[in-house]
């Protein structure tokens, strides 16, 4: 099981979300994390670099009406052997990218 970390950025961006949005948010997460087990992410995770970020991706999905939603993140040094470690850094929509 991959463990994580949050951001305080992080914290403040997912406090700005509505109820629904989190929900989707962490539905999304749940197949983030299986597909982190198996070392490949399925295409609708849409899973990429963030352009002028190095080391940092983004994760993005459908919060329904309205714009797409997105996270960053980056790999983080493991705290359990063979568990890959994620630092969630922003989330909400496209305008976080300004600042990954």
């Amino acid at each position: 099981m991959p463990t994580y970390e949050t951001l305080p950025r992080f914290a403040t961006d997912l406090d700005r979300l509505t109820p629904q949005q989190r929900r989707r948010f962490r539905q999304t997460v749940a197949a983030f994390v299986e597909d982190l087990r198996t070392g490949r992410f399925r295409a609708g995770l849409r899973v990429k670099r963030v352009q002028r970020a190095p080391g940092i991706y983004e994760l993005t999905w459908s919060m329904g009406a309205g714009p797409a939603g997105r996270a960053t993140w980056e790999y983080g040094p493991e705290h359990r052997p063979g568990d890959q470690h994620i630092v969630w850094r922003r989330i909400g929509d496209h305008d976080i990218l300004n600042q990954p």
